[in-house]
């Protein structure tokens, strides 16, 4: 199961792009509310969450994943219970990815540490230790990081093929007509 952690202000495409593709892959996807069941993203729009953070069962997790939009990501900082849920799924051996202003999260619990990592512009300090590389996409290991809104569909399909192999990302990117971005690996 992949749970999408959804804070009021989160950037809706950084979370329904990658729902929208993982679902398309095959993989079981929930969002989930961190201040409710129906959260308004940083442009209004506004979406019902599957389930409640405190639904979310870390044994079936395979991965979670946490939007940008910085009042999106202040109210996942906000919440005990959900930066707890995130610590839980790194030690459990989990994937934890982030994009946008979203690693800047994972850099404050010390779960980026000195790993090659991505951020949004202008956050690099916030990042602690982390080596930061100049690309749309890091993949280190079971730490997944992205740049920002406009790399969504890169995000997404580096997430397939975390899971699922590259692939499956590919398929899916010719089933969406994906042009561009980062080149998927055979």
């Amino acid at each position: 199961m992949v749970y999408i952690l959804l804070g009021t202000g989160f950037e809706e495409i950084e979370a329904l792009t990658p729902c929208d593709l993982l679902r398309r892959a095959g993989l079981e996807v929930a969002l989930v509310g961190v201040n409710g069941m129906e959260i308004v993203g940083s442009h209004k729009i506004t979406v019902r969450a599957d389930l409640p953070l405190d639904a979310v069962q870390m044994e079936s997790t395979d991965m979670l994943i946490l939007p940008g939009g910085l009042k999106g990501v202040q109210s996942i900082l906000d919440s005990g219970a959900a930066l707890a849920l995130i610590q839980q799924a790194w030690e459990a051996g989990k994937y934890v990815c982030a994009i946008c202003a979203a690693p800047t999260i994972l850099a404050k619990l010390g779960i980026v540490g000195e790993a090659p990592a991505v951020c949004y512009p202008g956050m690099e300090r916030e990042m602690g230790s982390a080596r930061i590389q100049d690309a749309n996409v890091v993949c280190s290991g079971r730490l997944i990081t992205a740049r920002a809104a406009g790399v969504s569909v890169d995000f997404a399909l580096s997430l397939i093929t975390a899971l699922k192999g590259p692939k499956e990302a590919k398929r899916i990117a010719k089933q969406v007509v994906y042009i561009g971005g980062n080149k998927l690996a055979e």
